[in-house]
């Protein structure tokens, strides 16, 4: 469904009522849900998030989004590495005694017994318009595939991943320069929004769940390193996409004299561009340099050579003048 027409608003609405929630969530871009929740004047019992892990180049250990702003909320905050095999975690969520669980990119399995404790089940943000792009990376995959439209639905959390009834969607245009990391902020935004808008009517029963239509399910993988390196055969259009659904994990990277290159900005040149080099030929372009690809040119502007900064097309030009003329991915 498109829109939220599962979704009444008028003057009754106003006044939500204020439910006790557990909240489970994990990335900085689920804050979003988190604090909209918050500032609907709901009750925040609990937040559960992963495990702090190691990040960077440093390899330090760093806490979790969510953490760093439930602790600066003053929400408790607990971190089981598996509720599946921790039984005193399951134990201490039922005993906060929720009206509901809410779910926004947490990363874990959910047991059973965890699902169905609250009155009103487990709601979980979802970053596209199931049933299409279940899985673990449904905004980079709908990029890829050139979706003009996503969205997100909020929908009730079962045992089957991403396959739970839909309680409300609503749908977003894909910007053309949008990337997985601009887009998957936008969309967890526009599903705090429509979770805050929907609970009211969930908790008075005015919304009835719909089952999702298996025939049109599509299910997304999980992204490799190897994702990132760039096939120059591919068309300019299909590269520059994949540019965009790369960023940040794995980014788009080539060879160019041994050492990685990474491509993190890019866009289909429209312009005539000088011939003579193989696919894979960097050539110089009235505005900054490209690449010829499989079809067409693929304008560069933004790189980052390893070990280095990242820096404008021209600028890298300038500190290294053989770039032009070289050929990518060998």
């Amino acid at each position: 469904m498109k829109g939220d027409s599962q979704c009444p608003v008028g003057e009754e609405e106003i006044a939500q009522p204020s439910l006790r929630i557990v909240f489970m969530g994990t990335p900085s871009f689920a804050v979003p849900v988190l604090s909209k929740l918050l500032d609907a004047g709901h009750e925040i019992v609990g937040v559960y998030t992963q495990p702090d892990r190691p990040a960077g180049r440093g390899r330090r250990t760093t806490p979790t989004g969510i953490k760093v702003a439930a602790a600066e909320k003053g929400l408790q905050v607990s971190q089981p590495a598996s509720l599946r095999k921790d039984e005193a975690a399951r134990s201490e969520i039922a005993a906060l005694e929720p009206d509901v669980i809410a779910v926004a990119a947490y990363g874990l399995y959910i047991p059973t017994e965890t699902l169905v404790g609250p009155p009103l089940g487990c709601l979980n943000v979802h970053p596209s318009l199931l049933p299409r792009y279940r899985g673990s990376s449904p905004v980079a995959t709908a990029i890829l595939d050139g979706e003009s439209v996503t969205g997100v639905t909020v929908m009730r959390v079962t045992e089957e991943m991403d396959a739970g009834p839909i309680v409300a969607q609503r749908d977003t245009a894909i910007g053309p320069e949008e990337t997985t990391l601009s887009l998957t902020a936008r969309l967890f935004d526009v599903g705090a929004e429509l979770l805050v808008q929907v609970l009211p009517s969930w908790h008075r029963g005015d919304i009835e769940a719909r089952e999702q239509d298996e025939s049109l399910a599509t299910v997304t993988y999980r992204l490799s390193r190897e994702d990132g390196r760039v096939d120059w055969n591919r068309s300019a259009i299909e590269t520059a996409r994949r540019v965009r659904a790369l960023h940040p994990w794995p980014g788009s990277f080539t060879q160019w004299r041994g050492r990685l290159v990474k491509i993190i900005e890019a866009f289909v040149y429209d312009g005539t561009a000088p011939g003579g080099l193989p696919v894979g030929g960097v050539v110089s372009l009235p505005d900054g340099i490209g690449v010829r690809t499989g079809s067409g040119v693929l304008a560069l502007r933004t790189l980052q050579l390893e070990g280095r900064r990242p820096t404008g097309a021209r600028e890298f030009v300038e500190g290294h003048k053989d770039f032009v003329g070289s050929v990518l991915g060998q």
